[in-house]
């Protein structure tokens, strides 16, 4: 709890300051610049009929687009080929030496593997160039033939780019499969595709062992090496070929004469699985052109400084938004230091204690981020501040709202940075400028605390894996919070009226609708599933146009608010509609959650909801229930405990109505769930998007029960 005298001792000093120090920053600042470009028109509407509306961007194309128009860069073979020439000898792609593994004991007494990590290790741009050359010959050494499919199943790292402009040079179409699927959506996405060869890890080979038994027309698999351990190829299916990433290299070397297959703009560059929220993952055909009008896009969206940036790649690059990303940076001749969940920071979990985490070494400029990312960041910041002394909350409180008012107003708060925000800052290096969120709505609550405690410019963006991650962005200037922004200057978005869901274009004061999006960078469709395509693709005055299913609404300066999504809305008994996503965003951030799912009835007046615990806040909760040594109490016994129950659900309504959520919006019933939601139990997706289906057949009875 904060300290009132503390915080109105604060309040005075800086309003002594604010005093002396506002002409000042105002005079430097020019605040009013910032606000009337964040104002500013971002796209016109043009009325199509008494049902949907046209809107497209007011925003012009920057001098790299129309370089990439001029200089006729339309394949992903010729991005990589115009950076090599104007970034040859740059450090390209970066991988942090692993040293030793070592035993860490915790304060219970538990051991834990540990790194002991070094600095980066760079490749040049040309490096990395021949190494792609020397991958894409050894690939087609082994009787790959031209615009045969390839699968990288893989985590995140730079192998897997090598790989994938390897396999651009020699016009090889790439399956790229998320390395948390499941085996069946794996040997799904290889059989459907009729891959031959696997490109995956270290880590991920030994799941073939089992794969293979499903997968009969893979004959070939190459792994990308560990830095410490040797990798075991023994007891796999005999007529399955194993080949080192590196050993590959070295084959490409000895077959340098080789035809090269390029691209044409209209070929399948990658065949990309989404993560199948509501069932089996579906192919996604992306063309040359695809990619390179998202390439355009992004160029329009973010200013960089090839000479100073530097970029963290840690999301999957087997989700389009990663793999545009960091297409995106090498174009511009920006560097990528490669990283991982559970090295990323200081407290990453196999981190040494006392060590510095990737984020630190790297200090990176540019990054970008899902909301859960977000969101633990987000709570993780919480839990720091809540757990410090009194004045230290009293500090930071003032500090946030203090920064929160002048940003507001278009200021920045130099003093104040240095002072207490430096140091949040420096968990991701201290140079952090721009974060780039996607995937799903990020709430505006996690919005401000990142902007303030983090990093200036946030910009959120919507798109999807059938819109090749380009839809609209939030552009640099816009000041605002929660918002999905206007079209990129390569589509234009149709808003239509769903009436079943009371969503139309004449909706005062805003028109709301389902989002359209057609442009070059929309995907031909879905790969052998003509009956998807037919359903949620069609061509309109010469553009194809993909019905995304999302509910936007259209603000007054032509920016779009993602609300809904036609498959997560429920009617309630009483009439009432709930979009169970919307609620899921806004209860996600409180602090007794790590996961959740909403669930509503349409025979029943209220929603019920089940809930992945934050265990540590839970069991401070039990403490403060009395209930003696939590930790050692069986799951199954402590979680069901009615009054424990009770506090959460308390906790959870509290939290609800402080974030405006209608009475009937908010659950008033809950299970807590004892096994945690992955992808490897099913219960979300490969991007941890929450699998309806396959938690209400598994939680059916507890729902049954809490409606009772």
């Amino acid at each position: 709890m904060e300290n009132a005298a503390l915080l109105s001792a604060f309040n005075t000093l800086s309003f002594i300051y604010d005093v002396v120090t506002y002409p000042i920053y105002l005079i430097l600042q020019q605040p009013w610049i910032k606000i009337n470009k964040s104002n500013e028109m971002k796209s016109k509407v043009t009325n199509l009929d008494d049902n949907s509306i046209l809107i497209q961007t007011l925003s012009e194309p920057s001098p790299g687009h129309l370089m990439i128009v001029k200089d006729k860069i339309d394949t992903l073979y010729k991005v990589f080929q115009y950076a090599v020439e104007h970034h040859r000898d740059s450090n390209c792609l970066g991988t942090r030496q692993i040293l030793a593994e070592e035993d860490e004991i915790q304060k219970n007494g538990r051991i834990f593997k540990k790194y002991v990590m070094g600095e980066y290790q760079w490749m040049t741009y040309k490096e990395v160039d021949e190494a792609s050359d020397h991958f894409g010959n050894g690939i087609i050494s082994l009787g790959q033939k031209n615009k045969c499919n390839i699968a990288i199943y893989a985590e995140t790292r730079r192998e897997w780019m090598i790989a994938v402009q390897g396999c651009f040079k020699q016009n090889l179409p790439v399956v790229t499969l998320y390395a948390t699927l499941g085996d069946d959506a794996i040997a799904h996405g290889i059989n459907e595709t009729e891959v031959t060869i696997v490109i995956t890890s270290h880590n991920l080979l030994p799941k073939f062992k089992k794969i293979l038994q499903l997968t009969p027309l893979v004959k070939t698999l190459i792994y990308m090496e560990d830095q410490l351990t040797e990798t075991d190829t023994t007891d796999f299916k005999d007529s399955v070929e194993i080949i080192s990433f590196k050993s590959l290299l070295q084959r490409g070397t000895s077959f340098s004469t080789l035809e090269k297959n390029f691209p044409a703009t209209t070929d399948i560059a990658i065949i990309m699985y989404t993560s199948g929220s509501t069932g089996q993952p579906k192919g996604v055909n992306l063309t040359h052109r695809n990619l390179i009008a998202t390439l355009k896009a992004f160029n329009d969206a973010i200013s960089v400084d090839n000479g100073n940036d530097v970029f963290m790649g840690y999301l999957p690059l087997a989700h389009v938004f990663e793999l545009l990303a960091e297409l995106s940076c090498l174009f511009c001749g920006i560097r990528i230091g490669y990283s991982t969940p559970l090295t990323m920071i200081d407290s990453s979990s196999k981190i040494k204690r006392g060590t510095k985490g990737d984020a630190r070494v790297l200090k990176p400029s540019i990054m970008t981020a899902v909301p859960l990312i977000l969101d633990r960041v987000y709570k993780g910041i919480n839990e720091k501040v809540s757990g410090g002394s009194t004045f230290q909350k009293t500090l930071f409180k003032f500090a946030f709202d203090y920064k929160k008012k002048w940003m507001e107003r278009g200021f920045q708060t130099p003093l104040m940075n240095k002072l207490v925000f430096k140091k949040t800052g420096s968990l991701m290096g201290g140079r952090l400028r721009l974060i780039l969120c996607g995937g799903a709505p990020l709430t505006p609550e996690t919005h401000v605390l990142i902007k303030i405690c983090l990093c200036d410019i946030v910009m959120q963006g919507y798109g999807l894996t059938e819109t090749s991650s380009c839809g609209c962005a939030m552009s640099r200037d816009d000041r605002s919070i929660g918002r999905a922004g206007a079209p990129l200057t390569v589509n234009d978005f149709i808003l239509t009226s769903w009436s079943e869901g009371g969503y139309t274009i004449h909706d005062k004061p805003y028109p709301r609708g389902e989002i359209i999006i057609g442009g070059e960078n929309v995907s031909p469709g879905y790969y052998k599933n003509l009956e998807k395509t037919k359903e949620e693709y069609f061509e309109k005055d010469g553009k194809w146009w993909f019905k995304t299913g999302d509910i936007g609404l259209l603000e007054l300066d032509g920016a779009i608010r993602i609300i809904d999504r036609k498959k997560d809305l429920v009617k309630l008994q009483g009439g009432e509609y709930v979009s169970l996503g919307k609620v899921e965003s806004q209860l996600k951030t409180c602090p007794i959650i790590d996961n959740i799912c909403i669930y509503g009835n349409s025979f029943k007046t209220h929603t019920i909801a089940l809930i992945v615990p934050n265990r540590p806040h839970l069991l401070s909760m039990a403490l403060e229930l009395g209930i003696e040594d939590p930790k050692n109490i069986d799951p199954e016994e402590l979680y069901t405990n009615k009054q424990l129950v009770k506090m959460v659900l308390d906790e959870l309504t509290a939290y609800g109505q402080s974030n405006k959520l209608q009475r009937f919006e908010i659950p008033v019933a809950l299970k807590i769930c004892t096994e945690i939601w992955t992808p490897d139990n099913d219960l979300v997706t490969a991007a941890f998007k929450i699998k309806r289906r396959e938690i209400y057949e598994k939680y059916k009875t507890d729902i049954e029960n809490l409606y009772q």
